[in-house]
C-alpha cells in the first residue's frame, strides 16, 4: 500500500485525528505551501505528534490549540473546508509530511447548481480573512507590511462582489447586534450557512441573503458596521453607501 492510499484510509477512516486550530480565528490554522500554493489545514494522526507540532508552535508564539475529531465529525469537517477556501490537507507524521488534496479525500456537488437552491459562499473571502485575522492577532506587535495591506484590499474587493447571511429574528423585526470595544455596534453577516449556524445555536434566528452593496441599506440605528462570521474569524468591516468596505483592525 503506498503512502498516500495509507494516508487517504486514516483520512477517511480512522478513529480520531488531530486538527491543528488558530486561536485567532476560532477555525482551522491555515497555511500556504511555498512551492505549490496550495492552501491546506494541518492534521496529525496522533497524539504524541500533536503535542510535539502544538509545541513546536508555541515556541514559535504562534496561537494554536489542537482539537481532537473523532469518525463521525469528519464528513461535515471536511465539507466545510470547502467553505473557507482551502483546497488541500498537510498531513505531519514523524516520517515526514504528505499534502493530500481535499477533492481526493471528500468530493462535492456544486450546490450552486441544484435546482430551486440559493446557494451563498464566500469562499476566497473568508480564506484570506483567515491569513488576515491569524498574523493581525498574533500577539506580536504588527506593523501594516504591504502584504497585509494586499490582504486588506483583497478583503475589501472580495467582500464588495459578494451576497451575505444576515440574521434576523424569527418572530418579531428584531435584529442582533455586536458590541466590539466600549461603543461600537456592529451588525453580523455570514459568509456561508455554516457560519451562521454556529451563531444561530437557539434556532431563534432566519438568514436573508443581501448583497453587500446593500448592506448599508439594512444596517439598523446604532451600528457602524458589520462583523463577519463573529463565532470564527469576528472581523468587524466599516460600512458606509457609496464606499468600499473597509476591514478594522
Amino acid at each position: 500500500m503506498s503512502d498516500a492510499i495509507r494516508i487517504l484510509k486514516r483520512l477517511k477512516e480512522g478513529e480520531e485525528l488531530y486538527v491543528l486550530m488558530s486561536a485567532c480565528t476560532r477555525n482551522p490554522y491555515v497555511e500556504c505551501d511555498p512551492e505549490t500554493f496550495d492552501d491546506c489545514v494541518v492534521i496529525l494522526f496522533d497524539q504524541e505528534t500533536a503535542q510535539a507540532e502544538l509545541d513546536r508552535f508555541t515556541r514559535a508564539q504562534v496561537p494554536v490549540s489542537m482539537a481532537r475529531m473523532v469518525q463521525k465529525q469528519r464528513l461535515v469537517f471536511y465539507t466545510s473546508l470547502y467553505t473557507m477556501g482551502v483546497n488541500a490537507i498537510l498531513v505531519k507524521e514523524q516520517e515526514g509530511n504528505t499534502r493530500i488534496q481535499l477533492a481526493d479525500v471528500v468530493k462535492r456537488t456544486d450546490p450552486s447548481q441544484k435546482k430551486d437552491t440559493i446557494w451563498i459562499e464566500n469562499p476566497q473571502l473568508h480564506l484570506t480573512a483567515l491569513y488576515f485575522m491569524q498574523r493581525i492577532r498574533s500577539g506580536t506587535r504588527m506593523e501594516m507590511t504591504p502584504e497585509l495591506a494586499q490582504m486588506q484590499e483583497e478583503i475589501s474587493v472580495n467582500f464588495a462582489r459578494g451576497s451575505f447571511l444576515v440574521p434576523l429574528q424569527k418572530e418579531g423585526k428584531g435584529v442582533p447586534l455586536i458590541r466590539i470595544g466600549e461603543e461600537e455596534k456592529y451588525q453580523p453577516v455570514f459568509t456561508d450557512i455554516l457560519e451562521f449556524q454556529k451563531f444561530n445555536k437557539g434556532n431563534i434566528l432566519r438568514p436573508v441573503v443581501v448583497p453587500s452593496g446593500k448592506l448599508p441599506q439594512v444596517l439598523v440605528s446604532g451600528a457602524c458596521g458589520v462583523v463577519l462570521n463573529p463565532m470564527g474569524v469576528n472581523m468587524p468591516l466599516k460600512v458606509e453607501q457609496g464606499r468600499q468596505p473597509q476591514a478594522s483592525v
